[in-house]
């Protein structure tokens, strides 16, 4: 087991969005490996290395590895015998535990919410989750519906705040506004796509939603994958996701190999002779960038060995040295900064931007 590459009681924490719930800026999630990668000891070992170095967040979703994921996540859990105090649990509803499933055990119906939230603690072996997230929006089911079905989880304590995940910000907004109407609980928070290389949808369509609504945020891939970490900069290691997961990452694959995909992996190469000057790797540095953006509540982090996880932490060394300059120096390489509509723009009465 590795040591703790530091001081848990160092580690960041931030609100997540208008919550009072404090939240690890780097928690640990299943998809794509838990339950199915990665299954039996080294599941334990992967999420005792997590808690001894900090984080004691773990993100899950129903249909990760159809149900595996929560099952090897819980049986951890119990048989680590964790203070459910000390550690926060999310998962997700939507698809099912298999996307083939019947019409009424998926979507965002009230049935499938209650139901699926039910059979997700079951698997977890858990009474209640800390949030759970609507995996997707769905435009058959009225908002109404859904936003009653969460407040239910919440008033029978099965869990304490609900969110969303890859929902459009007008759609985030009606939620909001639906449950300020009704004087029940709205989401707190989007489970959205974020890295160096996909920031368009973050820093542009939801910047409303973080100015004036002070909504938080728990991203996922911010490795993109693990192109971030330089591993594909000379084609791709027979024991990387693209190779293992060829099926799910096949459009990704033929990106990489686009023209498009190989100014990536420049922008990659020339990132890392940053990261070599301030003396640490590709991948802490990519990782530290996401939590300057001080909109993201949480770094979801997708490590398969207990390693890697010691070194993804390393990233909290690299934060405080992302000075204006250096950001600016990452801008420049990158080259895809979004812009924002004049309309986000507020001014004061002499005009100036605020």
């Amino acid at each position: 087991m590795s040591a703790p590459a530091f001081d848990p009681k160092n580690m960041i924490y931030r609100n997540l969005g208008p919550s009072g719930l404090r939240v690890p800026v780097f928690s640990y999630g299943g998809w794509l490996t838990v339950g199915g990668t990665q299954k039996g000891d080294i599941v334990k070992e992967l999420m005792k290395t997590c808690y001894d170095n900090g984080i004691n967040m773990f993100d899950n979703a129903e249909t990760y590895a159809s149900g595996q994921s929560e099952i090897e996540m819980g049986r951890v859990i119990k048989e680590l015998g964790w203070d459910r105090r000390d550690i926060i649990v999310t998962t997700k509803v939507f698809f099912g535990t298999n996307r083939s499933e019947k019409q009424n055990t998926r979507g965002l119906s009230r049935k499938h919410i209650i139901e699926g939230c039910q059979a997700s603690l079951e698997r977890l072996q858990l009474d209640y989750v800390d949030i759970i997230f609507a995996h997707r929006p769905d435009v058959t089911t009225p908002i109404e519906e859904t936003v009653r079905a969460f407040n239910y989880l919440i008033d029978q304590g099965k869990a304490f705040y609900w969110g969303t995940s890859e929902w459009s910000a007008m759609q985030i907004q009606q939620a909001i506004e639906v449950a300020k109407r009704l004087n029940m609980v709205g989401p707190v928070c989007e489970q959205p796509h974020y890295s160096m290389l996909h920031r368009e949808r973050f820093e542009q369509e939801y910047e409303p939603l973080w100015r004036y609504e002070n909504y938080g945020s728990t991203i996922w891939s911010p490795l993109d994958s693990g192109m971030l970490t330089g591993k594909y900069n000379n084609g791709i290691p027979e024991d990387s996701r693209f190779a293992t997961n060829k099926a799910f990452f096949e459009n990704t694959v033929k990106e990489l190999n686009s023209p498009e995909g190989k100014a990536k992996i420049e922008k990659v190469k020339s990132l890392t002779k940053i990261a070599e000057e301030l003396g640490t790797t590709m991948t802490s540095l990519a990782l530290a960038w996401t939590i300057v953006n001080t909109n993201v509540s949480t770094c979801i982090l997708g490590a398969t060995k207990p390693e890697q996880i010691v070194e993804n932490l390393k990233a909290l060394e690299v934060y405080p040295k992302l000075t204006p300059e250096v950001v600016a120096r990452i801008e420049k390489i990158l080259d895809n900064k979004p812009a924002l509509p004049a309309s986000y723009n507020r001014r004061d009465e002499s005009g100036k931007l605020i």
